[in-house]
């Protein structure tokens, strides 16, 4: 019974090793970049990245789950997912045609998202429902560690490298991501 308690109790440590893996991952090899490269060429991918989090569905999926995976965390998890998925890709020609509605849009992905992450981890951890995730189980042990520390470095670049000014006025080159 005890070993069967520990064992329930895996993937805060897949979420917490998984997220500090990841968080290496990007310090060793992205964030050096940050500097040296368009915005839009890391952001574009993170948001092509997020642009597939209608997976989160899967938590209302038979066969994906099994019987008994509490619904407070199903439902909340899966349609918040699906609605980070849905702006995600509606960020991404707004931030390549360097739309005035680009930031604004980014801004609302990143806070959504990562709310909807947290809130997802909270009722999980709430309810047991890892015991009843199934093969959906590597949502939460492998994606979610994933996607934060890719809304880590979305706010990097929101915060350090959003440019306030129109392209630059070498060529419109769109060096900078253009907010106006």
């Amino acid at each position: 019974m005890r070993a069967n308690v520990i064992f329930d109790r895996i993937l805060p440590l897949n979420l917490i090793a998984n997220t500090a893996i990841f968080y290496v991952a990007v310090r060793l090899y992205l964030l050096p970049l940050l500097t040296r490269v368009r915005p839009q060429q890391i952001l574009v991918p993170i948001l092509l990245l997020h642009s597939t989090r209608h997976l989160g569905m899967m938590f209302l999926t038979r066969g994906a789950t099994y019987p008994g995976l509490p619904l407070e965390f199903a439902y909340p998890a899966a349609f918040g997912d699906l609605l980070t998925a849905i702006i995600a890709f509606v960020a991404i020609p707004l931030v390549l045609r360097g739309s005035r509605k680009a930031k604004p849009v980014v801004w609302t992905f990143n806070i959504f998202g990562i709310v909807d992450l947290l809130a997802a981890i909270t009722t999980a951890t709430i309810y047991n429902a890892p015991i009843a995730m199934g093969p959906a189980y590597w949502i939460p042990a492998f994606w979610v560690p994933l996607l934060l520390v890719t809304h880590y470095v979305t706010f990097l670049l929101l915060w350090r490298r959003w440019n306030s000014k129109a392209h630059d006025s070498v060529g419109n080159s769109g060096d900078t991501i253009a907010v106006e």
